[in-house]
């Protein structure tokens, strides 16, 4: 079932949020997913649900790709909940081909249309029939009214939705400060404000299951034709086990589920890494530092010096480590923030300076340079959303990509290169043929080789 929306900030999150906890208390397995390369609510939608969220993406994921990777998630789930992005029509391209009604089509799903209701009552029936007509290949199979303004105002949005339209009101929910979450990083949630955001999702939860008819979202989830598992194409697994460490902390934690669970697939023994509390990297063959917010937690990240220390120590003498937004920002020389100045790990000779609007932000193309050590050929597909700029990079920097599209590190560049290190602001699909998991790899197995023999 794919939950959208009329348009961005209509409160689809919070209740597809509370949909998943509402549905997962009740013991029913729900398996979640996000249009879109977001980050942010995949976390809560995985913590609310208690599985993996996994990305659906036009711009980095082939059709089959996405068919195959909802196929695999949904088999064993008794519901599968598709958050959408921005409003059901909106997308980039004209013909509407990556936006989320696309999406619904792709997959056969049913459409659970979120409104905000504030200060609406018959307008609402003319907008309803018209994201009906606009494509009458996408089945609007029922609406949840949002940010209500009462019992009286429901009711009037009931009478002319009944009176003007086929669709089914499948909850009307209140507007209720109780159920309102920073959207500042919204997901992030760290080790120690883990038991704050599951209250938060139970006071969610709670919330919807009163005022959305749960079995009636039942019904139409059930409505969707099943999706048979594409068979898989034969994989040779690599004998060699690696073990690659990989920041999940409170200052970095962005990554794709799917790209996990690849790597776990490829014979790769992740090990979890705190920046700011752990004082000995351990005995790995690779190193990931994902996105996050280092700016929030510099001061830590600072003070952890021996981490620090072992870390640029250990790139130098030829650790193969990916990094991205985040992770570029720890391994610069500073960090720049609110009038403040702390020091990273230096091992990218640039200063990180944080603004107060986007820097780069959206999807990205990149072009393989040619001097790319992991010798990629094709033109590849991302996105990048940071506010922060990296500058005082030396003249002659050694660059992976030439951007197509977007920001990157300097407008025209991205992917800083030394050493067996690749570290850029663009976040990039690891699975996939154009994915950065298969040359990593092939980075990691060559040094863990070398220092073998």
């Amino acid at each position: 079932m794919f939950v959208s929306a009329a348009h961005k900030s209509s409160g689809k999150t919070t209740l597809t949020l509370g949909l998943a906890a509402a549905l997962a208390a009740r013991g029913h397995a729900v398996q979640p997913f996000k249009k879109g390369p977001d980050y942010i609510d995949p976390l809560w939608l995985g913590m609310a649900s208690g599985r993996p969220c996994y990305n659906l993406d036009f711009h980095m994921m082939q059709r089959e790709e996405i068919v195959g990777q909802f196929a695999r998630a949904s088999s064993d789930a008794r519901l599968s909940l598709i958050e959408g992005n921005k409003g059901l029509y909106d997308g980039l391209d004209l013909d509407g081909s990556n936006s989320n009604a696309a999406l619904a089509k792709l997959l056969a799903a049913p459409v659970v249309l979120v409104i905000d209701a504030r200060g609406m009552t018959r307008g609402v029936a003319p907008l309803i029939l018209g994201y009906q007509a606009f494509d009458p290949d996408i089945r609007i199979a029922g609406v949840i009214l949002n940010q209500l303004g009462g019992s009286r105002h429901e009711s009037k949005l009931r009478a002319v939705i009944e009176h003007y339209t086929d669709v089914a009101v499948i909850g009307a929910v209140q507007f209720d400060p109780a159920m309102q979450i920073a959207e500042r990083h919204l997901g992030l949630v760290p080790a120690n404000e883990q038991e704050a955001a599951r209250a938060r999702i139970r006071t969610v939860a709670e919330c919807v299951a009163a005022q959305v008819d749960l079995d009636r979202l039942f019904a139409i989830a059930d409505s969707a034709p099943a999706f048979a598992l594409p068979a898989e194409r034969e994989v040779e697994v690599p004998a060699t086990r690696v073990r690659i460490g990989i920041a999940r902390d409170q200052a970095f934690g962005f990554y794709y589920g799917e790209d996990l669970d690849s790597l776990r697939a490829a014979n790769v023994e992740l090990v979890g890494l705190d920046l700011l509390r752990d004082t000995a990297l351990p005995e790995i063959d690779g190193l990931l530092i994902g996105g996050g917010f280092p700016e929030m937690f510099m001061h830590a990240l600072e003070a952890n010096t021996a981490m620090r220390t072992q870390i640029r120590a250990a790139i130098e003498a030829g650790l193969p480590t990916y990094a991205e937004c985040g992770g570029l920002m720890y391994l610069s020389r500073s960090l720049s923030y609110r009038g403040e100045t702390r020091q990273m790990v230096g091992v990218v000779p640039g200063d990180t300076v944080m603004h107060e609007r986007p820097v780069g932000r959206g999807y990205a193309r990149l072009q393989p340079t040619g001097a790319d050590r992991w010798r990629e050929s094709d033109i590849i597909p991302a996105h990048e959303f940071h506010y922060s700029s990296l500058e005082n990079l030396p003249a002659g920097a050694e660059y992976a990509y030439r951007v197509v599209r977007g920001h990157g590190i300097d407008g025209t560049h991205d992917g800083y290169q030394t050493h067996n290190l690749l570290a850029g602001y663009v976040h990039r699909r690891g699975s996939g043929a154009q994915g950065w998991i298969a040359p990593f790899l092939d980075q990691v197995r060559a040094h863990k080789a070398r220092v073998a023999a």
